[in-house]
């Protein structure tokens, strides 16, 4: 988790080419993503409270720097594949917040059809490849996704993301292994929030002192570390990763330093124990992602503070009518609970309807 205060205007990584690019409009564009983050997470929690979803909800709240500065980057042939906070990530990726509140409300009209919820979020046509509930699942799916694009001979990266408490799972060590024996375009980012569900990373993960990427080193791998409070610093650093995917096809370890202000889930009733009060809001007051971007963008004169408000406020109005659709929606008929699980047999595919998935007489 980020351990020091940081403002974007006093950024180094202001200077980097990427960041030197940047058009006011999507300087104002990253702040309102992330305002449409926060609102949705915060609407989403209200009716979670009100018993108007089931199962675990995972909120990104205070680290929605973290995917709209790496997402940002990315062209027609990247892909995105996340753990199951993955909320944020889709709508960065262009996902709506209708689909997305449906699918946590289990209704018809969300994007897994209510069959996914909260953990399980797709959207194949924007090359985003969900939401996985197993932990550390969905690193070596990463390194396949990246091993795909170097098949075809395409330009391209994945970018897999990953929590600080999934970084001892095997699979992951494994997906570490090929990525680096193969040359595969594929992007760990470790999303460092400091705790893995409710035990700190300094009494559950082992590794060398620069922090958690550095066992990138045992792989001969490339590694950095950054912090996740500065969209410039974010921008700059990741942009160094995927041109080193594209142009050489090789692998990278980013850790983000982060924080999440709720619980590892909303279920988290201890999420106030393994962390002091002041803790949590010294992250609010200091850290926040947000206004530190707003500072930033307030500060070089790309926006005004009737501007952030209007902003805000329209964030918050589009959770709010996402919240009205997803309970108008209706739930999937009890008909259709086989569909889904096979493409082959909802495409009525000769393998679909003979069973020979793999093979052939």
């Amino acid at each position: 988790m980020a351990t020091k205060t940081s403002n974007s205007t006093e950024s180094q990584f202001v200077k980097a080419e990427i960041n030197q690019k940047l058009s006011s409009e999507e300087k104002v564009e990253f702040l309102r993503t992330m305002l449409r983050i926060r609102r949705f997470e915060q609407e989403s929690l209200r009716h979670y409270q009100g018993d108007k979803m089931g199962g675990f909800l995972h909120l990104y709240i205070g680290q929605e720097s973290v995917a709209v500065g790496t997402i940002a980057l990315l062209g027609e042939n990247d892909h995105v594949i996340t753990a199951y906070r993955d909320h944020g990530h889709a709508l960065t990726v262009g996902m709506g917040m209708n689909e997305c509140m449906a699918e946590l409300f289990g209704k018809a009209t969300g994007c897994s059809k209510g069959k996914g919820g909260s953990m399980h979020y797709f959207a194949p046509d924007k090359n985003y490849w969900g939401g996985h509930g197993i932990v550390g699942g969905q690193t070596p799916l990463g390194a396949g996704l990246a091993f795909g694009l170097k098949y075809k001979g395409l330009k391209g990266c994945c970018l897999c993301y990953l929590g600080d408490g999934a970084i001892n799972q095997g699979a992951f060590h494994e997906s570490l292994n090929l990525a680096e024996l193969w040359d595969l375009p594929v992007i760990y980012i470790i999303e460092n929030n400091g705790y893995s569900m409710g035990t700190s990373q300094v009494r559950s993960s082992a590794h060398p002192p620069e922090g958690l990427a550095a066992r990138a080193i045992g792989y001969g791998m490339e590694w950095d570390i950054i912090n996740g409070e500065d969209l410039y610093e974010i921008r700059a650093k990741t942009k160094i990763a995927v041109d080193r995917a594209h142009e050489e096809s090789r692998p990278t370890i980013l850790e983000i330093a982060t924080y999440r202000y709720e619980g590892h889930s909303v279920a988290d009733a201890n999420a106030k124990k393994y962390r002091t009060k002041e803790e949590i809001q010294k992250y609010k007051t200091e850290h926040d992602p947000i206004q530190i971007w707003k500072t930033t963008l307030l500060a070089e004169g790309v926006i005004t503070e009737d501007d952030f408000k209007a902003l805000n406020k329209e964030a918050g109005d589009e959770a709010k009518e996402a919240a009205k659709f997803a309970d108008e929606s209706p739930f999937p008929e009890s008909s259709s609970i086989m569909d889904d699980v096979y493409w082959e047999v909802d495409e009525n595919t000769e393998s679909g309807r003979t069973g020979r998935h793999f093979f052939s007489d």
